[in-house]
């Protein structure tokens, strides 16, 4: 039937199957085939756990099998030496005593607390919980601080600091302006400013230097200066290490890892980051205000246009905040001015980023030349100044006038030799000592007969040209005649007038570029809008704004005084003003005035430290008397807008007036009291004394009363008047002959204290240029040695540079005595006393846990933020430099060799080089015995520089 009926079949079989499907839902539910589904797949997912777990059984059965067929069994002993090892407990003590002093004790284990916990035990707790690694590392390190601590105190630092050190700097520094140099000399400007280049030529320089080392590699590359450290400390670990510790390697590495990475490589990073520098100085200097003239010429000077944008967003950025402010009353004026200083600031800025990107740059000494209005410095102040008399020599000595110039000095050198030893001879017979006037007489004339001989005889080479009538008539006095210090006064007056009207010589030198470089030292080339003294002088202030009370001075002008008139004068108030972007002091003086009859007259007046200074000029030059009792306080380049500093200035000046006004000094001085009500009367100050004159004062009398001229810095001054003619007597017959030699050797930029007459002082550390014999004073050396790098002194002839010693010497006599060096020994055990280097530790462990907590890194600060910072370190540094500092060496020496010590430190290569220096000096101190010179050749023979200078050695030798 089925086959007659296919289609009849093929319904049934899909109406069976549906049937069932209908059935199934009735008797199971709608979820059955849910239910069915999910039973399947927990049938299947059983299995396979079954199977897995099956495998794994026998799997475990299997290996264990192998192991015991192809492994023998543990010994029974091997087992006995577990079971004992874990089961004793070996406690290890630790002695807390590392440097034998308790103060320095507690905060070093402190700081190896706090090490222990933020750089090791924080990975090792989650390797192990046993105690004994960190015990046993805790042991080693304070193992290695005991031996260290053990050899410093052998050591004696004192050469160290005073000698190693700044030989160390000093040498640093001349590489440096070497390479500077070398880059000046050539011709593509962009060569010239590229830090490449410069890097390059410094490292160059320091292998001529050296010859067998060159720190090229290591401080210029990461994984050089790792290797150099690694291995360093390697070193380190086994001098300090006892040898158990040191052999173990685990240990060795670890401690030399930590050492390397940890500690030396983090510090070099921070001490070589040139922001970290110029922040340190300003820290340094911190109690020193800004200079607003160092600011400016800061501003004038720098060739960083980033450094002039930087500060040029700042002051934006004050403008707008200060423009935002509402007041008024007494604000609004001080508002006004510090808007008006912004504004100048800002003015400055932009000019000076214009001349850079134009690449116009302007050299004032050029412009000064063209230009042709100078100031115009007499000869008479010329030949008496130091740094002026080192020009006009060096011109004398291109005209061929340099004969006429030393036999000035040296008759003036002669004079004051000779009234002093008349002095010294005339004191003794006074006191009854037995001195041979004879023989000093005889002295006398031995000298004067050199000066006759060397500048004046037929023989003379070269002569003084002079009237030979004259010369005839010295020639018979010298023959006939005791010499007595005035005997060359005829041809040493006319000598001087040849020098004042030879168109060939003072005049001319005038018009020469000589004069402009030296009123560039004198600092007497600036611009006018910024003219002034240092305290921001300009212009006289007009006047009070009240009215005034005016005061007749005819019965003053002759003289004759009222004594039962009272004055009486003092400082009542200080303030700050502000004219045309220069911020200066003034005073406000509160005058009173009684006269016979009871009557009272008050009134106040205005005056500025330049009035206080003109007036002073003008009494001292009238009533010379006066130079010795009134002293005006000095002028100063730093502080002298700052509270504190105005203050003091004040009560210095209070002082003055009263000593001015009190009645004995009027009494001898009558004639003082017109220039008196002249300062006082309550007008405009009308200076006696212009700028020019103002500054040639400040540069000219400071030196005047220590050398009343040149001729005190060439001549042989006893050690101690109690002496006598004795010891000067010994030296007078050569004194004449010395003078001579000495002047004529001063024209040839020859270093002084050469030890060795075959060193070439630009090939040699510095240090090697100084012999031990010349000189004992330990302070003396070490200015001496830090003024020839710093300022560049060396290229100075031997007249200014003899000044500058004997000068020196001055200074270190007047502040400290003899006891100079007595003062430095103790400066130097007090900084390495135990009190000091616990402070150190202290310090050390407070900048790097605060609180007892890790400091975190500082982010990196943006590049405005160390572009201001730059300004502000510059600034501060060329502000503390005193005037005293600018009359021995110029102004313009000052301010480049502060310039080029700055420069220098923003350069981290250069950094990490002077760091890496000051390490080999500190190890070859404290590890004298052991050969760290000829390791540290080793340590740095992998730099390339120093095979290409050693295979260049060879072929000059072959040759």
């Amino acid at each position: 039937m089925a086959g007659k009926f296919p289609l009849f079949a093929s319904l049934s079989i899909w109406g069976w199957g549906g049937l069932g499907v209908v059935l199934f839902l009735i008797t199971f539910g709608p979820f059955a085939i849910f239910y069915l589904a999910f039973y399947i797949l927990c049938f299947i997912g059983g299995g396979f756990v079954v199977l897995l777990l099956f495998g794994k059984i026998n799997s475990e059965k299997h290996l264990e099998r192998c192991e015991h067929s192809y492994l023998p069994s543990t010994q029974t002993a091997i087992l006995k030496v577990l079971e004992e090892i874990k089961s004793e407990s070996r406690p290890i003590k630790i002695d807390r005593r590392l440097t034998g002093s308790s103060i320095i004790d507690e905060p070093l284990q402190q700081v190896i607390q706090f090490a222990l916990r933020d750089y090791i035990q924080y990975w090792y707790y989650t390797l192990s919980d046993d105690e004994t690694f960190l015990l046993e590392i805790r042991q080693t390190v304070q193992n290695a601080l005991v031996e260290f601590s053990t050899r410093s105190k052998e050591v004696d630092w004192q050469p160290y600091f005073t000698t190693r050190l700044v030989d160390d700097f000093a040498t640093h520094l001349r590489v440096f302006r070497k390479a500077q140099e070398r880059l000046n000399e050539r011709e593509d400007p962009k060569q010239r400013d590229a830090p490449e280049e410069l890097l390059d030529s410094f490292f160059e320089a320091e292998v001529e230097m050296e010859r067998k080392i060159c720190r090229d590699v290591v401080c210029m590359s990461r994984k050089d200066e790792e290797g150099y450290l690694r291995d360093l400390c390697e070193v380190l670990l086994y001098l300090l290490l006892p040898p158990g510790d040191f052999h173990n390697k685990n240990m060795r590495y670890f401690l030399r890892e930590v050492l390397a990475r940890g500690v030396l490589l983090p510090l070099i990073n921070q001490l070589s980051d040139p922001d970290y520098i110029n922040q340190f100085v300003i820290w340094m200097i911190h109690d020193s205000s800004c200079n607003y003239e160092a600011f400016l010429n800061i501003l004038k000077l720098t060739d960083k246009a980033a450094e002039l944008e930087a500060v040029k967003d700042k002051v934006l950025e004050e403008l707008q905040y200060l423009r935002s402010l509402d007041t008024g009353g007494d604000d609004i004026n001080f508002i006004k001015n510090q808007i008006n200083s912004l504004l100048f600031v800002k003015k400055v800025c932009e000019t000076r980023i214009q001349r850079l990107q134009s690449g116009k740059e302007v050299d004032a000494l050029k412009l000064a030349a063209n230009f042709g209005k100078l100031c115009v410095i007499p000869l008479e102040h010329i030949i008496v100044h130091n740094i002026a008399l080192q020009f006009f020599m060096d011109y004398m000595q291109h005209m061929g006038g340099q004969a006429i110039l030393f036999f000035w000095l040296t008759v003036e050198g002669y004079r004051v030799t000779a009234q002093q030893q008349l002095e010294v001879l005339q004191s003794s017979q006074r006191d009854g000592k037995r001195q041979s006037s004879q023989t000093t007489k005889g002295l006398l004339r031995s000298a004067a007969l050199g000066v006759y001989d060397q500048y004046l005889s037929e023989k003379a080479s070269p002569r003084v040209e002079v009237d030979k009538a004259a010369v005839t008539r010295l020639a018979q006095k010298l023959n006939k005649e005791d010499p007595t210090p005035e005997i060359f006064d005829e041809i040493q007056k006319k000598v001087y007038d040849m020098m004042l009207r030879d168109e060939r010589f003072y005049p001319s030198f005038k018009q020469h570029p000589l004069y402009v470089r030296m009123l560039a030292e004198l600092d007497m080339l600036k611009e006018p809008s910024y003219r002034g003294s240092d305290d921001g002088d300009g212009e006289s202030f007009n006047g009070s704004p009240t009215g005034s009370i005016n005061l007749s001075l005819d019965d003053l002008s002759s003289g004759s005084v009222d004594e039962s008139v009272q004055l009486h004068a003092f400082i009542s108030d200080t303030g700050a003003c502000n004219d045309h972007g220069k911020t200066y002091a003034l005073y406000t003086l509160t005058i009173v005035r009684k006269t016979s009859d009871g009557s009272e007259y008050i009134w106040k007046t205005y005056r500025r430290y330049s009035d206080f200074h003109d007036f002073h000029m003008r009494i001292t030059e009238q009533f010379e008397s006066l130079g010795p009792i009134l002293k005006l306080p000095g002028k100063k380049t730093f502080n002298n807008m700052d509270r504190e500093f105005l203050e003091k200035r004040k009560k210095d000046l209070n002082a003055y007036l009263q000593l001015l006004l009190n009645p004995e000094m009027v009494k001898a001085c009558p004639m003082l009291i017109p220039y008196v009500y002249d300062f006082l009367e309550n007008k405009a100050y009308s200076k006696g004394k212009g700028d020019f004159a103002r500054k040639m004062d400040t540069f000219v009398n400071p030196l005047r009363s220590s050398m009343r001229n040149v001729s005190n810095a060439v001549k042989s001054l006893p050690d101690s008047l109690a002496e006598g003619v004795s010891k000067v007597s010994a030296d007078m017959g050569r004194m004449s002959e010395k003078l001579g030699q000495d002047i004529k050797q001063s024209i040839f930029k020859v270093p002084p204290l050469i030890a060795k007459s075959d060193i070439d002082p630009e090939h040699c550390r510095v240090s090697a240029q100084l012999d031990d014999n010349v000189d004992d004073n330990i302070p003396l050396r070490v200015m001496l040695l830090l003024m020839d790098e710093v300022f560049d002194l060396k290229e100075r002839n031997q007249w200014l540079r003899r000044n500058i010693k004997n000068l020196l010497q001055q200074l270190i006599k007047a502040t400290s005595g003899d006891t100079i060096n007595r003062k430095i020994v103790d400066h130097v055990d007090y900084m390495t006393s135990p009190e000091q280097v616990s402070d150190y530790v202290k310090r050390f462990r407070d900048s790097y846990w605060p609180n007892g907590i890790l400091a975190e890194t500082p982010p990196r600060r943006d590049k405005s933020l160390r572009m201001r910072t730059r300004v502000a370190a510059k600034t501060t540094l060329l502000g503390t430099m005193p005037d005293e500092l600018k009359h021995i060496i110029g102004a313009e020496t000052t301010r480049k060799g502060i310039l080029r010590v700055f420069d220098m430190f923003q350069h981290q290569p250069l950094n990490r080089r002077l760091a890496c220096v000051f390490l080999e000096g500190f190890l070859e101190t404290l590890f004298p015995q052991y050969k760290f010179p000829e390791l540290f050749v080793k340590l740095y023979s992998r730099s390339p520089r120093v095979l290409r200078y050693s295979q260049k050695l060879r072929s000059l030798h072959k040759r």
